[in-house]
């Protein structure tokens, strides 16, 4: 199996293959949300059991994938990889000109 972030949703271009117009950036959050349910969802885990392997309890699972939630940690997303059989990858991807934010 591969990577937690495996295909193209480490580059943020999911349906990139289907949809070939030019889509706005998705957050970062929103994406992580959606890799953890489709992860989870090809093991054929409901998050109970996703949350039994982790050590935590369904309503985390529920949060963590859930798009408008932005405490994702690297401990949590590192104990659900290992749960599902992956690696977790994360990296820095060059932002274009309009993607580019200033700090708060």
């Amino acid at each position: 199996m591969g990577d937690l972030a495996e295909d193209d949703h480490s580059l943020g271009m999911e349906g990139a293959r289907e949809n070939l117009a030019p889509q706005p950036p998705r957050p970062c959050h929103s994406q992580v949300a959606r890799m953890i349910y489709e992860a989870r969802t090809r093991a054929k885990l409901s998050q109970r059991q996703l949350a039994e392997l982790v050590g935590t309890r369904q309503p985390v699972i529920a949060r963590l994938e859930d798009a408008d939630y932005r405490g994702h940690s690297l401990s949590m997303l590192q104990r659900i990889a290992r749960a599902l059989n992956k690696r977790l990858d994360v990296r820095f991807v060059q932002a274009g000109p309009r993607q580019r934010v200033r700090a708060a």
